[in-house]
């Protein structure tokens, strides 16, 4: 509001002085030249009947001769003050209508405006710093979760598609068209507010996200901070400054590919519970054992190159010799995008093939090419742009690395369930048919989509109803929240991945474990599940119905007229 008042103060400084110069010289003017009354007596008119005359003559409101007809001489200074003050007026409007119109003025007020929706957030909320492909995915992903958040990013354009994506959101986002890296832009976007949980540097410049990371934890170290970052240099000098987490992108996939080559359970796995809610189930992939060949040497086929090798696969690398990318010995140097060049790379030997150049046309056209050589290959593509999916899909490609998807997935895991990365990290170490059995237990659980991952928390800000058997000595266990609380002999769909207890983790844990105060169970399963069990927890009736059956009365007097105490807890016979 200061930087409003200023603006406005400076531009409107001459007009307004304009206006008072020439109004004080009109009033003075008609107090100064002598009329006559009706009698013809000689008489001076007063500071009042002047200004108010000048008032309601310079804007025109209408007109009159007052107190007594005018002179000639009061009728000639009238004609002058009209001109001057109608002038000044006009200048002065003129002058306002281009302040408004001004970029800077309008850039004040959005920002004051800005603020003050920042400043209304009551909620804990997320900074999320660049609104690309990744960042609509993200800020989707987290209101689809309940979580607020707060979007700085440079492009005006991206900002307006975030007003348009206001519609379909389930609450307001506020966005702001700023630099990332200027630090007075995170501190309108409330990096210091209580409510503020985490900062999210997304964007796609490596040094916009480490001064990110370096400011919002000099500025407050009690949040969190999370960090995109293309280069190992980077994360690691992110790493130094204590960001919490460092997302490369390309190592994600890199893994990921790994997990298909060697375990593909785990792989799809890892695919199910990383997505956002409301993915799709996907299929699992097989990709071959063989020769394969990598078009690119970027930092993607860099990290997918070191993976193949790691699993003991042949790999052929066509990649143009540019920007330092030092393809190794044997490659091919070209782009890869014409037959000649693929059969020069031994594409009929090839088991698979992996387009991942910088661009989406030429991935695109290096996997049609392929297939026209041979039709027996497994595709993996490189998709850089999320507004091509449809072309994507339509081409049928096995397996396509979207970066933007698995940032956002990664991340959204690492914010809702952070026991997710510590489930898949024990999941990892298990054999192959561990994670197949687990996966048919979980499509029991879901119909087409993904199955959501939550956590609940045993503590008496978020379960009384827990807490208060635990304080009475009563025994809960994990499966008397796994039941229906509508008929407690079915069962809900979902399953107990994992517990945490101190510095305890027990991969899928016993139905029949007895639980504990501040226990962390994972589960994962249909979405709607989650606020059966928030209710559960919450409340000693339903609680007490799904240990003991007993459906007993909530009301006081309810209770009092069926004699019935209130609501106790022993245990039971599992149904």
């Amino acid at each position: 509001m200061p930087n409003i008042f200023f603006l406005v103060m400076r531009r409107m400084r001459v007009p307004l002085i304009l206006l008072v110069v020439v109004y004080a010289v009109s009033v003075l003017g008609f107090v100064l030249i002598p009329g006559r009354d009706d009698s013809g007596v000689p008489y001076v008119m007063d500071f009042f009947h002047a200004i108010y005359f000048v008032s309601y003559m310079g804007s025109t409101i209408g007109f009159g001769e007052l107190p007594y007809a005018f002179t000639g001489a009061q009728r000639l200074w009238t004609l002058f003050t009209i001109y001057a003050t109608v002038i000044a007026w006009l200048y002065c409007i003129g002058t306002l209508i281009a302040l408004v119109q001004s970029p800077m003025f309008r850039a004040a007020v959005t920002r004051h405006g800005f603020t003050r929706q920042v400043a209304r957030i009551r909620e804990p909320f997320h900074i999320i710093c660049g609104y690309g492909d990744t960042g609509q995915a993200l800020v989707r992903a987290l209101a689809d979760s309940g979580n607020h958040c707060v979007v700085v990013e440079k492009s005006v354009d991206r900002v307006n598609e975030l007003e348009l994506e206001l519609a379909v959101l389930p609450f307001p986002v506020p966005g702001l068209a700023a630099d990332a890296a200027d630090t007075q832009a995170l501190l309108d976007a409330g990096l210091r507010s209580p409510f503020c949980n985490g900062v999210i540097a997304i964007t796609r410049d490596d040094q916009v996200n480490l001064k990110v990371a370096i400011a919002s934890k000099l500025l407050n170290r009690d949040i969190k901070v999370y960090c995109r970052a293309e280069s190992h240099d980077t994360g690691a000098n992110m790493a130094s400054f204590d960001t919490d987490h460092v997302i490369h992108p390309y190592d994600i996939f890199s893994e990921y590919l790994s997990s298909a080559l060697s375990t593909p359970s785990f792989y799809l796995l890892e695919q199910w519970l990383s997505s956002p809610p409301g993915t799709p189930l996907v299929e699992p992939v097989f990709p071959p054992s063989g020769k394969w060949l990598l078009c690119g040497f970027g930092r993607f086929g860099k990290a997918v190159h070191e993976k193949l090798l790691a699993h003991g696969l042949p790999v052929t690398v066509i990649a143009e010799d540019f920007h330092g990318a030092e393809p190794p010995e044997g490659s091919v140097i070209d782009t890869g995008t014409e037959a000649d060049v693929l059969q020069a790379a031994g594409i009929d030997e090839a088991a698979g093939v992996i387009a991942g150049t910088d661009h989406d046309v030429n991935n695109l056209s290096i996997i049609m090419t392929a297939r026209q050589v041979k039709h027996e290959l497994f595709c993996i593509a490189r998709q850089e742009r999320t507004s091509n999916d449809h072309i994507f899909e339509a081409a049928g490609i096995d397996l396509v690395s979207n970066h933007s998807r698995l940032i956002a997935g990664a991340l959204l895991s690492l914010i809702n369930t952070p026991l997710t990365a510590d489930f898949l990290r024990l999941a990892s170490q298990q054999p192959e048919e561990w994670s197949r059995l687990l996966i048919c237990r979980l499509v029991g659980c879901v119909d087409e989509d993904t199955p959501s991952t939550w956590v609940m928390t045993l503590r008496p800000e978020r379960t009384p109803a827990v807490m208060a058997l635990f304080a009475d000595g009563v025994t809960l266990k994990l499966h008397h929240l796994m039941r229906n609380p509508e008929n407690r002999k079915k069962r809900l769909p979902c399953v107990a991945l994992l517990l945490q207890r101190g510095r305890e983790r027990i991969l899928l844990p016993d139905e029949d474990a007895a639980l504990e105060a501040h226990d962390r169970i994972l589960f994962a399963g249909d979405p709607r599940i989650k606020r059966r069990m928030v209710n559960v927890t919450t409340s000693p009736y339903l609680l007490d119905y799904l240990i003991t059956g007993a459906n007993r009365p909530r009301g006081t007097l309810l209770r009092w007229l069926r004699n019935d105490p209130a609501p106790s807890s022993g245990d039971s016979d599992r149904p």
